[in-house]
């Protein structure tokens, strides 16, 4: 594993001060897309409080975020941050006593928040027919993806109305466009992710609270941020990554795959002043794959 990411927005892309005196919240932190977005925006000058749920969970074939990688992403953004605010907490997103105890202690923390980023998610169990799809399974998929995020915003929404501002930004994916053989789960999770966000957005424009969805392609496994979703993917299709991962590559009318950075350099505008008029909206970062 290397100490951190090699850069934490693409080369030429600056995010210094975009999110000066900000203070956000990231769940999914411990590694992938929530490190990324967790160092760049420690880049961009916010203050952070990082969560994760710290254990597996039954039912989902691979390990989840673990503490020490919460931690690590913590140090590694005190590292490259030494002026931010960064502290952790472990919360399952399916629980709302939980999620509501993260809430309170960001605004305790930070006397408000100014962002939160929707980005704890699960990508399996897939990998099945429709019809093969136990109960227990769909359940579990609707409930991390969808009602996890339902329930973050349930918790921040008081507090940002109250101060009529923020910005809410749900990490959906280009499954929330489009359909997948074999993972009409996960599929269905993001579709209502993005139906979620449109409605919240309509519902909090009147409190000058933003909210839009982020719709990442298919995001390359980086050791630096320990992101394995391509990886566990093709583990659920059965087939070798280096097969599935060229797959996609056809599939991407830019032909190379998605870093970690570049949606977190996307997350970081959608989270600053510069995305202020910006909500409801989705905005995706695929290299052109849903404009086919």
């Amino acid at each position: 594993m290397n100490g951190a990411l090699t850069a934490p927005l693409p080369d030429g892309v600056t995010a210094a001060g975009a999110l000066a005196g900000k203070a956000a919240l990231i769940t999914g932190a411990a590694r992938g897309i929530g490190r990324a977005c967790a160092l760049t925006y420690a880049g961009a000058g916010a203050d952070l409080l990082l969560t994760d749920i710290g254990h597996d969970l039954d039912g989902v074939p691979y390990p989840l975020g673990s503490a020490g990688q919460l931690a690590h992403t913590a140090r590694l953004c005190r590292e490259l941050s030494p002026a931010s605010v960064v502290a952790t907490a472990e919360a399952d997103v399916r629980d709302l006593d939980a999620v509501r105890a993260v809430v309170d202690g960001a605004l305790d923390r930070f006397g408000r928040l100014d962002i939160l980023l929707n980005n704890a998610g699960i990508a399996a169990p897939s990998g099945k027919t429709v019809h093969n799809i136990s109960p227990d399974e769909w359940d579990l998929m609707l409930d991390v993806d969808v009602s996890g995020a339902w329930r973050m915003i349930r918790a921040v929404g008081a507090a940002l109305t109250g101060q009529r501002a923020g910005s809410i930004i749900n990490v959906a994916s280009t499954a929330g466009l489009v359909g997948y053989r074999h993972f009409a789960g996960y599929v269905t999770a993001k579709h209502a992710l993005i139906g979620l966000t449109k409605s919240a957005a309509l519902d909090f424009a009147p409190f000058g609270v933003r909210v839009n969805a982020l719709c990442p392609g298919s995001v390359r496994d980086d050791d630096a941020a320990e992101g394995r979703m391509l990886s566990e993917i093709a583990r659920s299709l059965d087939v070798p990554v280096a097969e599935h991962q060229e797959t996609f590559l056809a599939a991407q009318p830019m032909n190379r795959l998605i870093e970690p950075e570049d949606v977190a350099g996307a997350a970081v505008w959608l989270g600053s002043d510069a995305s202020r008029q910006v909500t409801g909206s989705t905005v995706t970062v695929d290299g052109g794959f849903t404009s086919r």
